[in-house]
């Protein structure tokens, strides 16, 4: 079936042992780390500034958002589940290229949206926690939390689960505690479920909410997360795998929708009731909760859950990044260039925004972030709805028609208030821009573009379905095989180093050649001398490893075996390749040595780079 998703964890967590009641434990897990998306710091700067301008009134978009967010995550995971293929895989296999490298794009920026909130929360938590440390030296702080994600995911996905949920509790209770401090007014809070929206400000915020809730990302990782559970592939077992991840994201999404309210009632009770509707920025709500509520922990407990928040989501939001580039790309980065990468696009903006508007762009960042991540819902939604809603891809487990529909809904609810939304900033930028034709000859277009591309993607899937259909399995056709009759290999290299790996890499050549055929051996001198002149360097150690390689070629001799010598000079990426070629040889026999995480870092790993150089067969001892 090709590369799984997140290779590495899947299908680790065994849910075939024990009870019933076990089992559904051991599914439990997944949707809690799609959770932690559901209430980062971006949330909070769309529920704060709700809460403050509007009251309790955008409380019916938050139980809209979850109940999209709801449908949408049952679909994600049921698609993974069923299909074993998570929603970046899943659209390559069924768009054109240059489609897939389209959404590639804006789900990748919708991630450097989502960590950018991530970043600026974290760094605005320790600057309240901690009151020496600036917001701008929080942001270069929070670089240092890359590695845990790596440190965790070596543990098992269960250790990562579980320091997830330990953070997730801990918003909660914060939260919890936090009303009861606030004490606010349940007949109010009830009448903010009536779908009211007063004006475009109001609209700009609720489309926030929307976008801090149903996070594009989080429907990628959902997608993939579930297949780290390993069960029986039986009609029976897909059954209860998807109602109890049902169950799982009933629970966790629930949960979230409870912090994403406690934020925006605590910010109605407290500023909106006591007339501080401009409260926006995380700072202020925090600076403010002491004196209005007349609790000293109310601050702290903030403080703190923000902290856990950024934390949580940032973890979650760099594997969805690993899911959006293998997926799409095919292309497989080492954990932590990936974490860095991702990071490092959130964190310059991110910088240099602060560096010269201040502390007080963390605020508008915050929402724009949102914002950005609500633009990107369409392209993420629409290719999950067609994939799920299409019975020759799900069989027996496609989604009934009621779900579907309600998902439609959803979908034209989403791009309905963003279309709006995207116009009356167009529409404003126009009208009081110093160079309207600059904007109408940028903008406009770009915009256009992106509108025409969902619609293209919302309707090259009724075009195709025949002839996606007839395509067999999860495969492209069968290619016929090229049979080579040739047994043996005339001309094979070894790598040596004079180690004992040595001994293995060259009783291996031996095994698949022949009388006729003849090693040749390749040694590389990594010597300062050898790396400045190259084939002119002349000292002591180039001398000692010829002499050992003439050993090995008269011990050789002495059995009958034709071999020849040759020595690289300076780096071996380059150098065993460029050997490999030269002598025409037509196998490659390479010993390892064990090396792992800090070495490979350091050191680097040769036989990667050496693999994507050469066009013979390679083969490892």
């Amino acid at each position: 079936m090709g590369q799984k998703s997140l290779e590495e964890v899947n299908s680790t967590v065994n849910t075939n042992k024990g009870s019933s009641f076990k089992r559904m434990l051991a599914f439990a897990g997944p949707a809690y780390m799609i959770s932690v998306g559901y209430m980062d710091p971006g949330n909070w700067a769309t529920d704060i500034a709700g809460g403050s301008k509007f009251g309790y009134s955008l409380i019916w978009v938050l139980v809209m958002s979850n109940l999209m967010a709801l449908l949408l995550q049952s679909f994600s995971a049921r698609l993974g589940i069923v299909s074993g293929k998570d929603l970046a895989q899943a659209s390559r296999e069924n768009y054109p290229r240059f489609v897939n490298l389209f959404l590639y794009g804006l789900a990748e920026i919708a991630i450097a949206a989502c960590d950018l909130a991530e970043v600026i929360g974290m760094a605005i938590g320790l600057h309240l926690l901690f009151p020496g440390v600036s917001i701008l030296t929080g942001v270069c702080i929070t670089v240092c939390d890359s590695f845990i994600l790596l440190f965790l995911l070596n543990k098992g996905v269960r250790k990562l689960e579980a320091f997830i949920i330990c953070l997730v509790t801990l918003i909660g209770a914060s939260f919890f505690i936090e009303l009861i401090i606030a004490k606010p007014n349940l007949g109010d809070i009830a009448g903010g479920l009536k779908p009211f929206i007063a004006n475009d400000d109001a609209l700009y915020i609720a489309i926030g909410i929307i976008g801090a809730t149903v996070m594009p990302h989080n429907l990628y990782l959902h997608s993939s997360l579930v297949q780290t559970r390993k069960f029986e592939r039986t009609p029976q077992d897909i059954k209860k795998a998807i109602r109890y991840n049902t169950i799982d994201s009933s629970i966790a999404l629930n949960l979230a929708l409870f912090v994403n309210a406690a934020i925006l009632i605590l910010s109605a009770t407290t500023f909106f009731k006591n007339g501080r509707q401009d409260v926006a920025e995380i700072q202020d709500a925090h600076q403010l909760l002491a004196p209005m509520l007349g609790s000293t922990l109310a601050p702290i407990l903030f403080a703190v859950a923000l902290i856990a928040a950024g934390q949580s989501s940032t973890i979650t939001g760099t594997l969805a990044g690993q899911v959006v580039m293998e997926g799409y790309l095919n292309l497989r980065l080492q954990p932590w260039i990936r974490r860095l990468l991702t990071r490092s696009i959130a964190i310059i903006p991110a910088f240099i925004a602060i560096w010269i508007f201040g502390d007080g762009a963390t605020g508008k960042l915050l929402i724009l972030s949102q914002v950005i991540l609500s633009l990107q819902l369409g392209f993420a939604v629409i290719p999950l709805i067609h994939f799920v809603s299409d019975k020759k891809k799900m069989g027996e487990f496609v989604v009934p028609f009621w779900q579907k529909s309600l998902a439609w809904v959803a979908a034209l609810i989403i791009i309905g208030l963003n279309v709006k939304l995207v116009y009356a900033e167009i529409y404003h930028l126009i009208t009081t821009a110093e160079n309207p034709m600059l904007i109408s000859f940028t903008i406009v277009p770009l915009c256009v573009f992106c509108f025409l591309m969902l619609l293209y993607v919302f309707i090259i899937p009724f075009i195709t379905k025949e002839k996606i259909s007839e395509k067999e399995g999860f495969h492209q056709a069968l290619i016929p095989l090229n049979i080579n009759n040739e047994k043996d290999f005339m001309r094979i290299a070894v790598t040596v180093d004079f180690s004992d790996s040595d001994n293995k890499a060259i009783n291996r050549a031996i095994q698949f050649g022949n009388k006729n055929s003849t090693l040749v051996l390749i040694h590389v001198l990594e010597s300062t001398n050898a790396v400045v002149y190259g084939e002119n360097a002349f000292d002591l150690e180039r001398e000692e490893d010829v002499q050992k390689l003439k050993q090995y070629q008269q011990q050789l001799t002495e059995k009958n075996i034709v071999s020849e010598i040759r020595l690289g000079f300076g780096n071996p990426k380059q150098s065993i390749p460029k050997l490999v070629t030269e002598n025409n040889c037509d196998l490659l026999i390479m010993g390892t040595h064990g090396h792992k995480t800090l070495k490979d870092i350091l050191l680097g790993t040769t036989i990667e780079t050496v693999r994507h150089n050469i066009k013979i067969p390679l083969v490892l001892v």
